[in-house]
């Protein structure tokens, strides 16, 4: 009987949950699995070409995000239709619908956790029916630990892989020259969890203390766009901090910069900063979800507590009285990089999942 993974996620907004799927279904396919992604809502639909890019079928779903009545039938109408063997979920929504749809067709379901930060609501759901999937994955070390405790989920249940498969031949940024204006980026979702008001509250005190003439991209889109456009106006800094909009080409972005900055006020896996690692940028980052393990204190970056102003701006400081080190830092850091989440070993840990869940079933 041919092996058939239905992939549901949440939708196929760009960045996100969706920015991973081609490299997870890739390694499922070398597993001998059939892929096909289900979303159950379109968004910006910017997640969509590369995973047709990558050879695998996406049906989206022409509906709402509330909408779950008729999200729930959809896909059970696709389900049965495709005749898939297996359901591999990721995030709430998904979740919670693929398990009531395995349930009815009595088909094995395992779901991915993404999140450190589960709404209340949705992590009494998940808590309830926990047991509808079979396995649970965390996309990083801290959301495995979290989503075991958080749902009583036992460990015998429960991976861990880290959802970012490096690219050794990715471009690398290029060391800041003497005389050059230091170009600094970011990429995230314009949303309040991502701490751009921070940063742009923390680059206005910077820039009158700094000697060092820089520039701030950030690349994304969301529902803090008018906001933030209104905070940069308001600190004079519109010369300095651009919001250029959605990044179709990460790598080339990031391969134009010489210092990356994550000002989150929490995250899970954040794959914007391992992208910026493997371009081999140092990073300023708040030490929270995986980027405290990945970017390595005064090594690779400098860490600092979420929401603390006064150490975000000493770490911009430090950075950019020593801008000559920079480019040795952001090596350093992709070197450790590549020797922990390489290609390799992102397929080892995949097929050593998709075995346990097949032989489960």
């Amino acid at each position: 009987m041919p092996l058939k993974i239905a992939y549901i996620i949440n939708s196929v907004e760009g960045g996100g949950a969706a920015l991973p799927v081609p490299s997870i279904a890739e390694t499922l396919q070398k597993g001998g699995a059939e892929i096909r992604i289900f979303a159950l809502t379109r968004r910006n639909g910017k997640a969509v070409a590369p995973i047709q890019q990558a050879g695998f079928d996406v049906v989206i779903r022409e509906g709402g995000e509330k909408d779950h009545i008729s999200a729930y039938f959809w896909l059970k109408k696709q389900i049965e239709a495709w005749g898939a063997t297996h359901i591999w979920t990721s995030l709430t929504r998904a979740t919670l619908l693929g398990q009531m749809v395995g349930q009815h067709y009595h088909l094995p379901v395992i779901s991915w956790q993404h999140s450190a930060r589960l709404k209340k609501i949705n992590a009494f759901l998940l808590r309830r029916f926990q047991r509808r999937s079979a396995f649970w994955i965390g996309d990083s070390q801290q959301v495995t630990k979290l989503t075991g405790e958080k749902l009583n989920i036992p460990k015998e249940r429960l991976f861990c892989w880290p959802i970012f498969r490096a690219n050794p031949e990715a471009p690398l940024a290029k060391a800041w020259q003497s005389g050059e204006i230091l170009r600094i980026g970011s990429l995230g979702r314009l949303h309040p969890c991502k701490g751009y008001d921070l940063l742009i509250e923390t680059l206005k005190t910077v820039k009158a203390k700094s000697q060092i003439p820089f520039t701030v991209d950030i690349g994304g889109e969301g529902q803090d766009e008018a906001k933030l456009l209104a905070m940069i106006e308001e600190a004079g800094l519109q010369e300095t901090v651009r919001l250029v909009g959605y990044v179709d080409n990460p790598s080339a972005f990031l391969a134009k910069l010489h210092l990356y900055v994550q000002p989150s006020y929490w995250e899970g896996f954040c794959v914007a900063v391992h992208e910026a690692i493997q371009s081999a940028l140092p990073v300023i980052a708040s030490s929270v979800g995986e980027i405290s393990h990945s970017v390595e204190n005064h090594r690779s970056g400098f860490l600092v507590p979420p929401a603390d102003k006064a150490a975000l701006e000493q770490a911009f400081l430090q950075a950019l009285a020593r801008p000559e080190k920079l480019s040795s830092m952001g090596m350093a850091g992709r070197q450790r990089l590549l020797s922990v989440l390489n290609p390799d070993q992102f397929e080892k840990t995949g097929l050593e999942i998709l075995a346990a869940f097949t032989k489960s079933s």
